[in-house]
């Protein structure tokens, strides 16, 4: 039996490789992208330890898949092009986030001010995610600029901020706690 490798030692130096081979620094602006794109995975991973329904966790596992396509897309060495044609990605996955929007946010009081992250852990976690769903999409930006990068990519991770937004209030309609809405004290 083969053992699995996790250390390689080769970015002792600084340096990492995009899939295709090509070593960049590990501070270069792609690895912040998909480094961004991974936490953001994380802590979407913990919304889905609670104990949520279903269909909400059926959807988040569907999610954390896609952002690891978007992850191996954005680590992908834009020089090897026949690599990144394989990755999967449709515009039904962002359909897939609005209409799932629109069915939560059928149950839910209309919004009528911003509400203050927190309530409950489930519902703190949805916004962290949410503000760092917007650092990946900033990022994502920056590579854009230089690199060939898919605009369905942005999409995709605009609509998941909103998604995550729209979750959080349903996680606190789930559990019971009160939206505290922000009263601007200016």
């Amino acid at each position: 039996m083969k053992k699995s490798i996790v250390y390689t030692k080769t970015g002792d130096k600084g340096s990492t490789g995009l899939i295709g081979g090509t070593r960049v620094p590990k501070n270069h602006a792609r690895l912040e992208a998909y480094g961004t794109i991974d936490e953001l995975n994380s802590f979407i991973g913990l919304i889905r330890s609670f104990e949520i329904g279903e269909e909400d966790k059926k959807m988040i596992i569907s999610i954390q898949s896609k952002l690891f396509t978007i992850g191996a897309y954005l680590a992908t060495d834009s020089s090897v092009s026949n690599m990144r044609t394989k990755l999967d990605y449709r515009e039904e996955h962002i359909e897939e986030l609005e209409e799932e929007m629109d069915r939560i946010e059928n149950a839910l009081p209309p919004l009528t001010n911003f509400v203050l992250p927190g309530g409950h852990q489930s519902v703190g976690y949805c916004h962290v995610a949410r503000t760092i769903c917007r650092r990946a999409e900033r990022r994502v930006i920056d590579i854009a600029e230089e690199f060939e990068v898919d605009g369905w990519v942005m999409r995709y991770l605009n609509r998941l901020s909103d998604y995550l937004f729209v979750l959080s209030r349903h996680l606190s309609n789930y559990f019971g706690v009160d939206e505290i809405p922000w009263k601007p004290e200016l």
